[in-house]
């Protein structure tokens, strides 16, 4: 009983002195923002944010007009899920499975506690929703072309190897930026900007290394610059330009949320637009109409094919880049289809198979870890289940 006593008491002096190092840490290097993720995740009993927890932050509303329904089509749900899909949408936490082709719903089906009005994190789906606002405001002369220097929108970006930055090299995720994309590690980049609260202060830790336009690297710190750049070439912060631009024309139905930095502060655009399927999928909808909605071209046809266009890079091995343009994922031959989609981390998807007029839309609380050419391989399921429901 002594010897257990004992045991018992240096693992308490063990963890007080853990404990009291954590906090000596974090007060010596500033990274408050650890107290944040760990109140998040760990004392939550899990090891990364949860899909719907917009509420734990600040948000600026991206604000809709008059609502457009989506159609259902005649035969609406009148096929079920092959059990090989229901197995593995249930096995990786799917909330929300959604076909639509030739404009109107086939199917849809939500799980758990999740309806068609539940609102989910984008992740970095964020980063295609991004693109598609850059290419609006090319196209109304607030930015000059996808080749203008960042730094004639940031004066950061104004000197040294910095200068040599682009608006493209942004786009494409060949900043070579020395951004340190380690989603394991709560010091890297990507813990600071979901957890921190000055985004603009911790992009100015970061400078370019390597020279841009070269090589593939993703990087989600390159689409909070182009946040960035949007919010002063607009004047306007970039949930008011997508309300403006986007939202409001695409007819969505409810207003969605886009998580900010601090009270008032930069949207996280890199991730965090909080919406539904249903209105997720306009995005893909509008991109399978080369940018127009219901006739009204709201982003140029000329951006819409440049964006699914293979942006000519290559992969750190020196290969060819064969699966990125400008944020959005390129599948170029897939059964016979070329495909293009948006993507986050937690295998949320939309999906746009133009040959089939068919866009799919994927909300979930997890992905397959396995890959192939760099596509999760859970995203095969999602395309096979829909072209076979949609037949």
């Amino acid at each position: 009983m002594k010897v257990i006593k004992k045991i018992l008491k240096w693992i308490g002096i063990l963890l007080l002195i853990i404990i009291i190092g954590f906090n000596l840490f974090i007060l010596f290097t500033g990274r408050y923002y650890l107290y944040a993720g760990i109140s998040d995740t760990y004392l939550k009993g899990r090891l990364t944010p949860a899909i719907d927890e917009y509420y734990n932050f600040e948000n600026r509303t991206i604000a809709t007009a008059t609502p457009q329904e989506w159609p259902n089509g005649k035969n609406y749900n009148s096929k079920q899920l092959a059990a090989q899909y229901e197995e593995k949408n249930k096995r990786l936490g799917t909330v929300a499975y959604l076909v639509i082709k030739n404009d109107s719903v086939r199917f849809e089906k939500y799980y758990d506690r999740f309806t068609d009005s539940s609102r989910v994190n984008s992740f970095s789906m964020g980063k295609t929703f991004v693109s598609i606002l850059v290419g609006i405001a090319i196209d109304e002369g607030k930015i000059k072309s996808a080749d203008e220097p960042v730094g004639d929108f940031v004066p950061y970006y104004k000197t040294g190897n910095n200068s040599k930055l682009t608006i493209r090299h942004l786009l494409t995720m060949s900043s070579g930026i020395d951004f340190d994309e380690d989603y394991n590690n709560p010091l890297a980049f990507p813990a600071q900007a979901y957890y921190g609260t000055d985004l603009e202060k911790l992009l100015y830790k970061y400078k370019v290394t390597e020279e841009p336009g070269k090589v593939f690297k993703y990087l989600s710190g390159n689409t909070e610059i182009l946040g960035l750049v949007l919010e002063k070439a607009t004047g306007k912060h970039i949930s008011d330009y997508a309300s403006e631009k986007l939202w409001k024309p695409m007819g969505a139905k409810m207003p969605a949320f886009w998580s900010l930095d601090h009270k008032d502060g930069l949207e996280k655009a890199y991730c965090c637009f909080n919406s539904n399927a249903r209105d997720f999928a306009r995005f893909g909808q509008l991109f399978l109409d080369s940018g127009r909605w219901h006739g009204k071209q709201l982003v140029s046809e000329a951006w819409v094919r440049q964006s699914v266009k293979l942006a000519g890079l290559i992969d750190d091995d020196g290969s060819p880049n064969l699966r990125y343009g400008y944020s959005w994922w390129i599948l170029p031959e897939y059964k016979g289809h070329s495909i293009f989609y948006a993507r986050g981390i937690k295998g949320q998807y939309i999906i746009v198979i133009p040959d089939q007029k068919m866009v799919i839309v994927r909300l979930g609380q997890k992905r397959e870890k396995e890959k192939k050419h760099d596509h999760p391989v859970d995203l095969f399921d999602y395309i096979d289940a829909g072209l076979e429901l949609a037949q």
